[in-house]
Parts: C-alpha cells; sequence; structure tokens
C-alpha cells in the first residue's frame, strides 16, 4: 500500500476552545505520521484558494470570517488510506449528526464550526498539502511502532 499525505485544518473554534491538543493526539493515536506543522492566519488568497468550489454559494462569506477569526494550525500527515482514515476520524460535516466517537460527533454541534477540515481524497490531499506546506517543511521519518500500526498486511510500507 502507498503512504498518502492530508491536510489537516484546526479550525478558529478548535483553537479559541483549547482542543489543539485534543485534535492532534487522534491522528497520533489512530497512527498518522505527522510530516509537517504550522499555526498561521489565513488569509484572502488562500481562503479563496482552498474554497474555491464554495466560491459562489451564499454562505462563503461567513465561511471566509469564521476562518479568519483567529489563527489556525495546519497539519501535513501521511499513512496507509489516509484521507479515508482521516475521514472517519473527523466525522460527518454537521457536528450534531456526526457519530460519538469521531471529532465533530465529539467536539461540534456546527456545521460551520465543526472543528477540523481533513483532506477528502488523496488527490485533494496530495493539492492541499502542497498549498500549505513547502517541500522543507515536510519531514521524512519512520514511526517506531509502524509495524504494529500496519501489520504484515501492508508490509510493503
Amino acid at each position: 500500500m502507498k503512504e498518502e499525505k492530508i491536510l489537516i485544518i484546526i479550525k478558529p473554534d478548535a483553537i479559541v476552545r483549547g482542543l489543539i491538543g485534543e485534535v492532534f493526539t487522534r491522528f497520533e493515536r489512530k497512527g498518522f505520521k505527522i510530516i509537517g506543522t504550522k499555526m498561521i492566519e489565513l488569509g484572502d488568497i488562500l481562503l479563496d484558494e482552498h474554497y474555491a468550489h464554495l466560491k459562489d454559494k451564499p454562505f462563503f462569506a461567513g465561511i471566509k470570517k469564521f476562518m479568519t477569526a483567529s489563527p489556525v494550525m495546519l497539519i501535513a500527515a501521511s499513512g496507509v488510506n489516509a484521507s479515508a482514515a482521516g475521514r472517519l476520524i473527523a466525522g460527518q460535516t454537521a457536528g450534531h449528526e456526526a457519530d460519538a466517537g469521531t471529532i465533530r460527533g465529539d467536539l461540534s454541534m456546527s456545521i460551520q464550526s465543526n472543528i477540523v477540515h481533513v483532506s477528502d481524497t488523496t488527490e485533494n490531499g496530495e493539492l492541499e498539502v502542497a498549498r500549505f506546506f513547502n517541500e522543507e517543511e515536510l519531514h521524512t521519518y519512520k514511526r517506531a511502532d509502524e509495524v504494529m500500526i500496519y501489520s504484515d498486511v501492508h508490509e510493503d510500507f
């Protein structure tokens, strides 16, 4: 199996509620390899590019206002089937509909204030990581527990 990259954005609601560690820990415990992190304030150019698929929606201005309410924490992570596993950890977009045990199910009641963004596909993961991180900010290493995370099913990992 091939390792995939995904982008995780810990959103302003999680930042101001002091949930950075909680969100970060859930991805690490699952077995994701954290390959880059940084805290930034998002500007119009990055938001317009990242949310280009929503630009014509009536709620886009609200998204921009929300995403600039505080800095965000960006995490580049990798793992086998990372986008699918990441979406399962995050839960349904609407926090009030997300399953208990997921980040959104446990920590959110909202559609917009839903704690975290996670790349939804392998392709989007690559694009999103490249949008927010340059190559010098990404790191390669082996986790000491990889053999236990993937077992012999993924021995070519």
